[in-house]
């Protein structure tokens, strides 16, 4: 699948290998090293109080990055974030619809064409430390199992009449750890963040995809799994 340059991604245009962990992590820093401003990741359109939307994420148990998120907390502690908690890490994969206009009945037929040809289960690697506009995260590689994925749910979502997801194109896979709760210069985050990209890999065993009901509280994503689809062994 050919990765494609769009305004709204973050970095606008892909990278040059998206399978190679050293090219992602550096294509991101480079991307945060030419912001000057964070912005108030909240502030984000598309939420109102009460809103609920549906979305496919893969979540992450923090175990699996050892005491690296717990390091990060710290080290931004005294920057103006919102850390995702233990039970918030995830990969943000495509959303659904919102709650409002889309059924629960639509959303349990989405899962017979889901559930049918899914991708194996896949290893990522996570690699620390990085920024966008609006968030700490984690760059991701390989892209190319990822992508499969995400173009085998966006069309199953398609099938069902929901939708539409984002196109594969534009993906930007990564994983966040807190979340920007006001608008201020980016020097000192990356300050901050620079010494920390020395932090070793972490190696993320994807074997199931969930299916969630999502909504925003006060500095925070939280979510009800609904289902999860468990991802074929290769």
């Amino acid at each position: 699948m050919r990765l494609e340059p769009h305004p709204d991604a973050f970095p606008v245009d892909p990278p040059a290998d998206p399978d190679d962990p050293a090219i992602v992590a550096a294509h991101d820093w480079i991307a945060f090293e030419q912001l000057s401003e964070i912005t108030d990741h909240w502030r984000r359109p598309g939420w109102r109080p009460g809103s609920r939307a549906y979305y496919w994420l893969l979540t992450m148990p923090t175990t699996e990055f050892g005491d690296q998120v717990f390091r990060l907390r710290t080290a931004i502690g005294r920057l103006p974030y919102d850390p995702i908690p233990d039970d918030g890490m995830h990969l943000t994969l495509g959303r659904i619809g919102d709650a409002e206009n889309t059924s629960l009945r639509a959303v349990r037929g989405l899962l017979g064409d889901a559930g049918i040809g899914l991708p194996t289960a896949f290893d990522l690697t996570a690699i620390p430390v990085t920024a966008s506009k609006g968030a700490i995260r984690y760059s991701v590689a390989p892209w190319t199992p990822l992508l499969a994925l995400h173009a085998h749910l966006a069309q199953a979502t398609a099938a069902a009449g929901l939708g539409p997801m984002k196109p594969s194109s534009h993906l930007r896979p990564h994983i966040g750890v807190a979340y920007s709760s006001r608008s201020w210069p980016a020097t000192e985050v990356r300050t901050v963040l620079e010494p920390l990209r020395i932090l070793p890999p972490s190696t993320l065993h994807v074997t199931k995809v969930d299916l969630v009901l999502m909504r925003r509280e006060t500095g925070a994503y939280r979510w009800d799994t609904l289902f999860e689809l468990p991802l074929p062994h290769p």
